[in-house]
């Protein structure tokens, strides 16, 4: 019988921890520099980590925030996103880069909207760290696995996180990223929602991210629809 593995909200945890999870602190071989946007030459955001099965590897995604639409954060090529294939050995966290400078605020703000932006403006990090726990449901289409572990579990469809392996479920088309270096069609790893929070949510246009690795080739993808 087919089956879907799904990515459930499992609560929280330390930013730097060594599991798969959506938001916090990427892990990477030591003297890994955080990546920036191609477009804006910002820091990217750090979107999740994947611990890949048998030790084979750990998919860090990150994805421009610093200015939503414009930066082409959604295509796989176009340099407003990066996903990475690192070995599971050895990582350690990634220290945070500097924030972007920021505008000054109009003179008529007051202190309440500044304090609010302030909290607000840090586009390196997701505000939750989100802990995976991995949930498989009969049947290999998502969306009613979706429901189906929803009604199970009595728990909003919110809390279901993404995907882990088996066949994306595309809103658009299918976008499978070829591999940069083989040539060949990378293979699906997982796909993102949004999340249960839209205030720490990273940001799809509502829709929803795929992430794809050529493990022999030791390369990553990362693109999303809506």
């Amino acid at each position: 019988m087919s089956t879907t593995t799904l990515m459930i909200n499992d609560g929280s945890a330390a930013p730097d921890a060594p599991v798969t999870r959506i938001g916090g602190l990427p892990l990477a071989p030591p003297g890994t520099k955080w990546p920036t946007c191609t477009t804006c030459s910002g820091p990217l955001q750090f979107i999740a980590q994947i611990v890949l099965d048998d030790e084979r590897g750990v998919l860090a995604v990150f994805m421009c925030a610093n200015s939503p639409g414009m930066c082409e954060e959604w295509s796989p090529t176009a340099g407003g996103n990066r996903a990475y294939l690192f070995p599971s050995a050895g990582l350690v966290p990634v220290p945070l880069p500097a924030l972007p400078a920021a505008e000054e605020p109009d003179d008529d703000e007051d202190d309440d909207d500044e304090d609010e932006d302030e909290e607000q403006d840090d586009v390196r990090q997701l505000g939750a760290v989100r802990v995976v726990e991995r949930v498989t449901v009969a049947g290999a289409e998502y969306r009613p696995a979706c429901e189906a572990w929803s009604a199970r579990s009595g728990r909003p469809r919110g809390e279901v996180l993404g995907q882990l392996g088996g066949t994306p479920d595309w809103l658009q088309y299918d976008q499978t990223p070829d591999c940069p270096d083989c040539g060949g069609p990378m293979g699906f790893v997982a796909q993102l929602g949004e999340g249960p929070d839209h205030l720490t949510a990273p940001n799809f246009g509502s829709g929803r991210a795929y992430a794809h690795a050529c493990e022999p080739c030791g390369r990553a993808a990362f693109l999303w629809q809506c």
